[in-house]
């Protein structure tokens, strides 16, 4: 039977470290929790709080593990519902070298790189000397204990494995300098950005007591260009989880989410850290799920959230199939998308190949390109939707390319000239506190879709 213990563990998502996960323990009996975690890996951050952070990003997975080790043992365990998600995401590494791999074999080797990472970090596995191979980071090093063998590692993080092992010091950098004397240098190689983010997770936290920050303004109701972005990534998610049709995966290395239409002629890309002035949101339809791309839109990451919201809306409408595809555009095709606009008042003026909109106070507009509009396959921007002191110094801008559909060209429009939305003034400074957030937003969850999992 197994005993009770007089011991509590939740499980969350780290704060501020995606796919890092902290336990915090309590219970007269806490300590048993914390020797078995310890064993596996966690690292004690502050009283009774402990951290997995690892090069791999497979956190979740051993969490899981943990979890179910430490329930066999008697102990209370108690898994949120962001990591549990997290816990059940189906994901995959993009562009993963040993294609043949199945995930639990991927995942093995991973491990196996992460044991390696783990016994250079606790000082078990020497480094003597690395290098560049032209592809990627090697090394020499020896195992002070238990086997003193030498060894030579080639890759980083994750795809980290022990090609070679000597049975000297000498014998290893000898071979290892006939093969790369050139790019030879001695000690460890510099941490890569997966060793620094684990790391920083692995910090003692220290906790101050935050200043209460200052109350905050009723938000304001503006007109939809002046509205502020919101959470862009809950936009997404919302969509998904309320559109079936859809499905999405997000890759790990660049920080992107893609979702995808059932029928695979229309797709979104969401790169999650853009440039302001970047493509923080791109939509693009194709005639076939093989053919090449029909038109496209994008978004910077400043754009208002009533603007996405129409841009989702119509892309979850049941009729916007109807003009997926997109037509050439033409002078009917103009007058429809622009109508809201010239509704609601907006300068309309022609400068040379330019049809400009502007509303009265002179902040937010579209501009047409009939030059670019007229250029066969063309990707130059045809439609610029826009707001701030000028086109030329937006705030945020939208661009669509020729043969996007009026009808959706509409629907922004709409919005632009009679939407609202509410912006939030926000505070001129706040001290933060330094510490794990426990409300501190996951990484968004994604659900593989039907054709391709989730890839990092």
């Amino acid at each position: 039977m197994t005993p009770n213990i007089d011991a509590h563990v939740r499980l969350d998502t780290h704060g501020t470290h995606p796919s890092a996960v902290t336990a915090v323990l309590t219970g007269a009996q806490a300590h048993i929790a914390l020797v078995g975690l310890e064993a596996a890996e966690w690292t004690v951050v502050a009283d009774n709080t402990l951290v997995l952070a690892r090069i791999d990003h497979e956190e979740p997975h051993w969490a899981k593990e943990a979890a179910e080790h430490l329930r066999a043992e008697g102990i209370t365990v108690e898994i949120t519902p962001r990591l549990q998600e997290a816990m059940d995401e189906e994901w995959t590494w993009s562009d993963y070298p040993m294609s043949w791999c199945t995930r639990s074999e991927i995942r093995e080797v991973s491990n196996e790189a992460q044991k390696i990472h783990d016994d250079i970090r606790h000082g078990h596995l020497l480094i003597h000397a690395h290098a560049h191979d032209g592809h990627t980071t090697v090394a020499v090093g020896t195992y002070l204990h238990p086997s003193g063998k030498s060894v030579y590692l080639h890759g980083e993080n994750h795809l980290r494995q022990v090609a070679d092992t000597f049975d000297s010091p000498a014998a290893a950098l000898l071979a290892f300098e006939r093969i790369h004397a050139a790019t030879m240098r001695p000690g460890p190689a510099p941490m890569t950005d997966a060793e620094r983010a684990a790391a920083e997770a692995r910090a003692p936290l220290t906790r101050t007591a935050a200043e209460p920050p200052p109350a905050r303004p009723e938000p304001q109701t503006v007109p939809a260009y002046l509205a502020d972005p919101g959470d862009h990534d809950a936009l997404l998610d919302a969509f998904i989880d309320s559109h079936g049709e859809w499905q999405k995966w997000r890759t790990w290395s660049d920080d992107t989410t893609h979702a995808i239409h059932e029928s695979q002629t229309l797709r979104i890309e969401r790169v999650h850290e853009a440039d302001r002035h970047g493509a923080a949101w791109t939509v693009a339809a194709y005639e076939t799920p093989v053919s090449d791309r029909m038109w496209h839109l994008t978004a910077t990451g400043t754009t208002p959230a009533p603007v996405l919201q129409a841009l989702l809306h119509h892309l979850a409408a049941g009729d916007a199939w109807d003009t997926a595809i997109g037509s050439p555009v033409t002078e009917k095709t103009v007058t429809a998308a622009t109508q809201p606009l010239t509704d609601a008042g907006w300068e309309h003026a022609v400068d040379g190949r330019w049809f400009r909109w502007t509303n009265p106070s002179g902040d937010a507009g579209i501009r047409f390109d009939a030059f670019a509009a007229h250029q066969p396959n063309s990707t130059l921007t045809t439609w610029t939707l826009w707001s701030g002191p000028s086109i030329d110094n937006s705030t945020w801008t939208v661009t669509a390319s020729p043969y996007t559909p009026s009808s959706l060209l509409v629907d922004l429009s709409d919005t632009l000239a009679h939407g609202t939305g509410t912006r939030q003034a926000q505070p001129a400074s706040r001290k933060h506190e330094t510490r794990l957030a426990a409300s501190a937003p996951a990484t968004p969850a994604v659900t593989a879709g039907p054709a391709a999992s989730r890839s990092r």
